[in-house]
Order: structure tokens, then C-alpha cells, then sequence
């Protein structure tokens, strides 16, 4: 006899214990599916995020972050260090660690909250009367209601598959054992840049090629710009509009042959090779034909605006679904199905989810684009100011980049506050609650900020849109 829930959720990623969690403290009796392994073979819920993104980058980040710092600049504090080394195998434990701690929380969670885990691939079976039956292993379970949360899978390159030893998606480039001297990305997205930035600071010579012929196009052109010079100034080489061709994988390197904006054919040698061209939703297995859910062209979960899929009782959220790829957007998308189970009114605002890019300069962005809001023919007014200007960022030794404001002519409510500088994934959380608030610019302006500190830039930049700066 098959074990009875309320609410199954297949897959433990951001989306999925978050919505399990949410649903159990509504008071349903609930199951969390996931296949995630550990290097011994044990649970490791999170999924991507936890495993192989989000968390593991931020904490190589760190690390590289460390080694920069001490072979460039804890000099210019007085401070002297002889035969500075890194150590990979080290800081890849590390790493490795903090995932681990992660994991170990999810699972704890579970049990504080009473939802029931089970470690395996879930897939469906078929519906019942008041539900879906859902298998797991050898174990099949039946749910009155199922979320699917089963994230997405990094995209490849048709003429050169994933290996994850020469040819790497953000797995393999979390695993690299050894500093490479020249190191090859193609795509110029947050992945790309992140484990490209670690490298670099390593030592590795870093190409990205971005077949594209604008650099985060999905930024402000203006931040896109402030960051492109700032990357360049740092040694990373940023080709534009190539078009890859053959790549050539062997035991010593990968080859890429790629012609470049103007049309010149070249040949890039390197030790290594990212891959960073984008995710596709990861629905294979799900077993979605056994019940009829349907799919889209790129084989995502078709949902409405509420994360319901075209059959009873069946909702789906985070990278399997339309949207943002954003584990926050996940989270969220998963706390409010539970709520919407429960009879309550779910929230998720699209307009106000950030997005960070946690290189250094960090970049971090809410709402719209300038681009954006000249396409629409939206009358704005705009406000900016460097951190070269700012006493917290000079005394960090970091004044690179600046905090930007979009506001309506009109009203001066908040369209859009884009960032790029130290710590902008923290700064950015302001802009997130004023612009949920419908703020204006001048609301920002006249609260007080404390001195000496980062925000302060975000309270000129206000200040700025209507061109009354202090600091500046």
C-alpha cells in the first residue's frame, strides 16, 4: 500500500523544500522527493544551487577573493606577506564543507518540520481518484497534490559534450584540481563570469567568447559598460559577436575555432573549457506523458501566472517553469503555491526580483533598463554616483562602480536601480523594498543613512535624480 500526503514535491532545490517546508507549517502532510547524492552516495538536497551553483561558487569566490587581496593589495595596508601560494585541493574542501553544512540544514529542516524525505529520482505513475500516484525507487507514493521542482540542466555546446575534465558546465568548474594556465569560456552569462572570475584571480588566463555583439545585454547598458571596463582592467579578455565553430577536445587541452565580429577566422588553445550558454529545464524522467502534463517546445512545465499546470492539483515552479532561472524566484514561487494550496493569496512580483552577478565589481539590478524604458517610451529621469566618492568604499580600497536610479518624470516613483560595486547584492535589497512599495526617488533621498557606509551611494544616487547630489 502506497504512503498517502497531502502535497509530494519532486525535486529538493530552492523551489522544492522551500514549498515543502511552507506547505507543512500550513498544516499538510508532506513529502519531499530528491536524488541529489553526496560524494558518498547519501542525500544531498539543495539541488543545483546547493550542489553545483550557488552555493560552492560564492564560496570559491571567497576564496579567490582571499588570494587576490593578499598577492595585490594587503600591501597597500602595510601588510607583508613571503611565498603566498594556493592551494586547490584546500580551498576545494572548503568548499565541498560549506555545501555539506548546507545540505545538512535542508535535511534539518525537514525534520524540524515534519516533511517526510525520500532520496531518489520521483517520477509520475498516473492519477488516482484524489490525486497522483508518484514513484520513488521502489516506493510509490500518493499525493492529493504535487508540486514539480525539478530546476534545469546546463545547456551544451552540440559540437562539444559535456565531460566535465575538459569540456565543463558549472559542475565541472567547480571541480577544477589545479590553477589552468589559460582557461577558455564561451558565454558571457552569471555563470561564466563567476567561475571565470575565480580562475582569473588564480592566475589563469581567462578568454570568454560571447557570441552576442553587446556585453550583458540584459544589464544597463551604462553598468554593462562601468563592468566591462572594470573586467578588462583585471586581465580577462571579453571577445564580442563570435560564432563558435569546430572545438577540438583532447588528453592536453581543447581547441576552438571561432570567427570574430569583423569576420577573421581564429583558433583558441586552452587548458580547459566553460561552457556557459544558458539552461534548459530539466523534465526528463518526470514521466509527464503518463499523465498528461504539458510541455512546451523547450520542455518546460506549462504554467498560468498562479504556477498551475494544466491538470488538477498539479503545480510547478522555479527553472522548469517560465520565468527567471533565480533560486530566490524559486523560493518564492514555491512558498506562494503552498499559500494558494491553503486558500490564502500567494505573492510573486515579478518586477521587483533582483538579479546579482557576484563578480567583483559585484552587479546587482532591480526593475528596468534604461534600454528598457526608451523602447517603451516611458519619460524618466535618472541619478547616479561612483563609489569612487563614497568614504566607506575608499576606505575598503574598492571605489570602483557606481549606483544608478530610473524614476518616472512624473510621479518620481522607482523604475529601476541597477548596480555595479562592492557589495551590491546586499545594496541592492533597498531598491527591492522601495520599489515594492511604490517608492519614489525622493523617499530614498530623505531617509537617513548611516555614515560612513556603502548605502550611502544609493541615498546620493536618489539625490541625484533630481540633481542635488551632496557628495558629488
Amino acid at each position: 500500500m502506497s504512503k498517502q500526503f497531502d502535497v509530494i514535491v519532486i525535486g529538493g532545490g530552492p523551489g522544492g523544500y522551500i514549498g515543502a517546508i511552507r506547505a507543512a507549517q500550513l498544516g499538510f502532510s508532506t513529502a519531499c522527493i530528491d536524488d541529489w547524492k553526496n560524494a558518498a552516495g547519501g542525500p544531498a538536497p539543495g539541488g543545483t544551487c546547493t550542489n553545483v551553483g550557488c552555493i560552492p561558487s560564492k564560496a570559491l569566490l571567497q576564496s579567490s577573493e582571499h588570494y587576490e587581496q593578499a598577492h595585490h593589495h594587503f600591501a597597500d595596508h602595510g601588510i607583508g606577506l613571503k611565498d603566498l601560494s594556493i592551494d586547490v585541493k584546500t580551498m576545494l574542501g572548503r568548499k565541498d564543507t560549506v555545501v555539506k553544512q548546507n545540505n545538512d540544514g535542508i535535511l534539518y529542516l525537514f525534520k524540524k518540520n515534519k516533511v517526510a524525505f525520500f532520496h531518489g529520482r520521483g517520477s509520475f505513475v498516473k492519477a488516482v481518484d484524489g490525486g497522483y500516484e508518484v514513484a520513488v525507487g521502489d516506493e510509490v507514493l500518493t499525493g492529493k497534490q504535487v508540486i514539480v521542482a525539478t530546476g534545469s540542466s546546463a545547456r551544451a555546446l552540440p559540437q562539444a559534450p559535456f565531460d566535465e575534465e575538459m569540456v565543463l558546465s558549472n559542475d565541472g568548474a567547480l571541480r577544477i584540481g589545479a590553477v589552468p594556465k589559460r582557461l577558455a569560456l564561451i558565454g558571457s552569462g552569471v555563470i561564466g563570469l563567476e567561475m571565470g572570475s575565480v580562475w582569473r584571480r588564480l592566475g589563469a588566463e581567462v578568454t570568454v567568447l560571447e557570441a552576442l555583439p553587446t556585453f550583458l545585454g540584459a544589464v544597463d547598458e551604462q553598468i554593462a559598460k562601468e563592468a566591462h571596463k572594470a573586467f578588462t582592467k583585471q586581465g580577462l579578455k571579453i571577445e564580442l559577436g563570435v560564432q563558435v565553430g569546430e572545438v577540438k577536445v583532447n588528453r592536453k587541452g581543447v581547441s576552438v575555432a571561432y570567427t570574430d565580429a569583423k569576420g577573421a577566422a581564429h583558433k583558441l588553445d586552452a587548458d580547459r573549457l566553460i561552457v556557459s550558454i544558458g539552461r534548459v529545464p530539466n523534465t526528463t524522467g518526470l514521466n509527464a506523458e503518463a499523465v498528461g502534463l504539458k510541455l512546451d517546445e523547450r520542455g518546460a512545465i506549462v504554467v498560468d501566472d498562479e504556477c498551475r499546470t494544466n491538470l488538477p492539483g498539479v503545480w510547478a515552479v522555479g527553472d522548469v517553469v517560465r520565468g527567471p532561472m533565480l533560486a530566490h524566484k524559486a523560493e518564492e514561487e514555491g512558498v506562494a503555491v503552498a499559500e494558494r494550496m491553503a486558500g490564502q493569496h500567494g505573492h510573486v512580483n515579478f518586477n521587483t526580483i533582483p538579479w546579482v552577478i557576484y563578480t567583483s565589481p559585484e552587479i546587482a539590478w532591480v526593475g528596468q533598463t534604461e534600454q528598457q524604458l526608451k523602447s517603451a517610451g516611458r519619460a524618466y529621469k535618472a541619478g547616479t554616483f561612483p563609489f569612487m566618492a563614497n568614504g566607506r568604499a575608499r576606505a575598503l580600497g574598492d571605489t570602483t562602480g557606481m549606483v544608478k536610479f530610473l524614476a518616472d518624470a512624473a510621479s518620481d516613483e522607482i523604475l529601476g536601480v541597477h548596480i555595479v560595486g562592492p557589495m551590491a547584492s546586499e545594496l541592492i535589497a533597498e531598491a527591492v523594498v522601495a520599489m515594492e512599495f511604490r517608492a519614489s526617488s525622493e523617499d530614498i533621498a530623505r531617509i537617513c543613512h548611516a555614515h560612513p557606509s556603502l548605502s550611502e551611494a544609493t541615498k546620493e544616487a536618489a539625490l541625484a535624480v533630481d540633481k542635488r547630489t551632496l557628495n558629488f
